[in-house]
């Protein structure tokens, strides 16, 4: 059987998805917003800075949105930036994934 989901009902679902993740919102003064796993963690999977718009991804999250949903690396990453605006209601400009190398952008400080 097949099923034909328009591209907003998938955004919906990804939405959902990332919604039962549960992620807490730390934020870190004026500037800076982390979407963590848990009170503890030391890296985020989300990293969004007021100041500019931009939103940091951690690749593993990316990956698993793609794997989940069958969708590529840049549309997963795109979805996640909506979700990120939906849940903040600030407009994100600018997506960068956040690989092992460069982890220290999702670092909390």
């Amino acid at each position: 059987m097949k099923y034909l989901i328009t591209e907003s009902q998938l955004d919906k679902f990804i939405f959902k998805y990332i919604d039962l993740k549960r992620l807490i919102l730390v934020e870190m003064g004026n500037d800076k917003v982390y979407f963590v796993n848990s009170e503890n963690d030391e890296y985020a999977q989300i990293r969004f800075d007021k100041d500019d718009g931009w939103c940091f991804i951690d690749y593993n999250l990316i990956n698993e949105i793609s794997s989940f949903f069958s969708l590529g690396p840049s549309d997963s990453e795109q979805v996640i930036s909506m979700w990120v605006e939906n849940t903040l209601q600030m407009k994100v400009t600018e997506t960068s994934i956040s690989i092992a190398a460069y982890r220290s952008q999702l670092r909390i400080t």
